[in-house]
């Protein structure tokens, strides 16, 4: 590298830096979409809550996180992005330890919810500072990096969970997250550079409150939806009812508006617009069997919570072996192959899993787990880099931040589609 291009990029003298803590902190809030699932027994206890009630600590975090997600763009490009970024991780980390120090249901909601509204720009503002760090032509390797702890923390997040619930105690899925988040901090204080700011940007305050109606009202549904037998119910109906009205009248909005929340421009990349449906497809992948395995293995095979944990863990570590071998094909193979043998992979093991019944092995469903994780890993890598090859600098804090709601709003549907 000569002097001349590390001068006109700071950062890549320190990419090394800059990659290991926005890491920390996208598998800090990769960790929390799905670590303490398998703790809400225990806290139920622990809080004297009904199952009704406890759900509330997963649907609080995943409707703050979904609401303020579209934000990201705004605040960052008002204040800056490493400014937004530092306090993201400080109000996340000590939201953690709130959770875990919590002594009622009440507190322990507010708590998550907090959570959800601090770590919602964790993980979009991770890919694009990465983008902004690497050249062009290394972008395939930087989302793989990226993609590690957007793809595995998930997966491994019932195994940890499961394994420190029952060594330690719940509190300790929330404290968990104090060491990754003071080393994240640091290391975003070190070496990350600020961006320009444009204090002239207005806020589009009924855009914002239309999307948020829309989203909140949405993930509602999917929450609750099950529980409440859908349709059947009063609630579900309204909620359905105010996600669409409100959603029509954003996207009326954004068209007519002269400064819109969100820039229609943005849409008019046909690679960011394809990815943005293709990102969704994979959220109702990933989490969807995600959330039927473990009850399945739990309640009709008789596995105990640690056992479900290590032998789901093996599909995070095909999703590794598979981004990993995209970063080193990043540049030598067309990234449509990857993405074809991504979904040939993955089609044959969602096919071997409608074969699931009580009488399959662990091995079973250790070979299918590595199958699916290998699929995921080469689809989610040449996605995310395929998405913003063509889409302007200037688009990225909130095309990245469309790109995780999207893949969020995926995982919400498939969840609601299988529980």
């Amino acid at each position: 590298m000569t002097a001349a291009t590390t001068a006109a990029n700071p950062e890549s003298a320190h990419r090394g830096f800059i990659t290991a803590s926005v890491m920390l902190a996208t598998i800090m809030q990769a960790l929390d979409t799905t670590i303490a699932n398998v703790a809400l027994p225990h806290m139920q206890g622990t809080m004297g809550a009904t199952q009704d009630q406890i759900s509330w600590v997963l649907t609080s975090y995943i409707v703050a996180a979904a609401i303020f997600m579209p934000l990201t763009g705004f605040l960052t490009a008002r204040w800056g992005r490493k400014r937004i970024f530092m306090w993201a991780v400080v109000g996340f980390t000590m939201a953690s330890m709130l959770c875990g120090a919590a002594q009622s249901l009440n507190q322990i909601v507010l708590f998550r919810l907090l959570q959800g509204v601090f770590g919602a720009s964790l993980v979009p503002l991770s890919q694009a500072v990465l983008l902004d760090t690497y050249p062009r032509e290394r972008h395939g390797s930087a989302m793989a990096m990226w993609g590690v702890g957007v793809m595995v923390g998930p997966i491994l997040g019932p195994s940890l969970g499961g394994w420190l619930t029952e060594y330690y105690n719940w509190r300790w899925v929330f404290y968990i997250n104090l060491p990754f988040g003071l080393l994240a901090w640091f290391g975003l204080a070190a070496f990350v550079h600020e961006t320009p700011i444009d204090r002239s940007r207005r806020f589009d305050l009924l855009g914002f409150g239309l999307l948020s109606l829309s989203i909140g009202a949405l993930q509602m549904m999917l929450d609750r939806g099950e529980s409440l037998d859908w349709f059947a119910s009063p609630e579900v109906i309204t909620e359905a009812i105010l996600a669409g009205m409100a959603l029509y009248l954003f996207i009326a909005h954004m068209f007519t508006h002269e400064h819109p929340f969100i820039e229609p421009g943005l849409f008019k990349d046909r690679n960011f617009s394809v990815g943005l449906l293709f990102i969704f497809i994979v959220g109702v992948i990933l989490l969807a069997t995600m959330a039927l395995l473990p009850p399945f293995m739990q309640n009709l095979m008789g596995y105990p919570v640690i056992d479900v944990g290590y032998l789901l863990a093996p599909r995070g570590v095909g999703t590794m072996i598979a981004m990993m071998a995209v970063g080193k094909l990043s540049g030598k193979v067309d990234v449509r192959h990857m993405i074809l043998l991504g979904l040939m992979l993955t089609s044959l093991s969602l096919w071997e899993m409608t074969l699931f019944n009580t009488d399959i092995n662990g091995w079973d469903i250790v070979r299918t787990g590595i199958t699916q994780g290998l699929g995921l890993g080469f689809i989610f890598v040449p996605l995310s880099t395929i998405t913003f090859a063509t889409l302007a600098p200037r688009y990225r804090n909130e095309g990245t931040a469309l790109f995780s709601l999207m893949r969020n709003l995926g995982s919400s549907i498939g969840i609601s589609a299988v529980i």
